[in-house]
């Protein structure tokens, strides 16, 4: 009796582990004062053309840190809420807004680590609204050659449908893989991983799939960002995607 008391003891830990929701968020606080943002730069769909605004992470920290109409803490939920018009401000290599987040280091500078070691960014999230397709997580490349282009990114499209893209080279040419369904306005998980150097391992709400990495892009180095990056462009500001977090977090190793 003892022993069967003990192991259900014992498994109960790991049940609460797993199932772990994201930790309650407070409503009243800029999204710094729930999330670290020590390791971000925002992005934002205004500014001046080819040249988006960008906010650096020593403005995001706290409580009381940077918010407004494009970046900001849901006041009913907590949700650090990323909202992207079709009609922004963009960068010169796209013609789609964003209000995004871009992986930094402590020390304020650039992210720009090597493909090998482990490195994983890992979101609580649900799409508030979208026009037809919005990317929510990516893995680009830095420093290496003269390619603007990711090596993944992961989108939700307004069907409902988690799609993953992977580029063929960097040079261009994306593969889409359908990776999971989760329908509009509802909490979904996802985990976007790279090992060894040369795989990708994404898991959404507990699935995981695994991809090659080519190896024209051993040469780059590579940073995550996150958030709401809209696939769709128009003359309207009211239309666009809108993407809630309400967990996301960055390790190496």
């Amino acid at each position: 009796m003892r022993l069967r008391s003990l192991l259900v003891l014992l498994a109960v830990p790991a049940l609460v582990a797993t199932a772990a929701p994201a930790r309650a968020a407070d409503p009243t606080v800029a999204p710094g004062g729930n999330f670290d943002l020590g390791i971000w730069q925002l992005q934002e769909p205004v500014g001046s053309p080819g040249s988006p605004t960008t906010i650096s992470s020593s403005r995001l920290k706290g409580p009381n840190g940077f918010q407004d109409s494009y970046f900001y803490t849901d006041t009913r939920d907590g949700a650090m809420t990323f909202w992207a018009p079709e009609k922004g401000v963009t960068t010169p290599n796209s013609k789609y807004a964003r209000s995004e987040l871009r992986e930094m280091n402590r020390d304020g500078s650039a992210a720009n680590w090597s493909l090998s070691g482990s490195h994983k960014l890992s979101a609580t999230l649900r799409v508030v609204s979208v026009t037809s397709n919005v990317c929510v997580g990516q893995v680009h490349l830095g420093t290496g050659g003269s390619s603007t282009k990711p090596l993944l990114e992961l989108y939700y499209r307004s069907s409902g449908d988690i799609v993953l893209g992977t580029e063929n080279s960097p040079d261009g040419g994306q593969t889409p893989h359908t990776v999971g369904h989760v329908s509009i306005g509802k909490t979904w998980t996802y985990t976007i991983g790279i090992s060894g150097g040369n795989t990708i391992d994404l898991t959404v709400n507990g699935s995981t799939t695994h991809y090659s990495i080519p190896s024209s892009f051993k040469a780059y180095k590579q940073y995550f960002k996150a958030g709401s990056y809209n696939q769709s462009s128009s003359d309207s500001t009211t239309r666009g995607a809108r993407v809630a977090f309400y967990g996301l977090t960055v390790s190496h190793g």
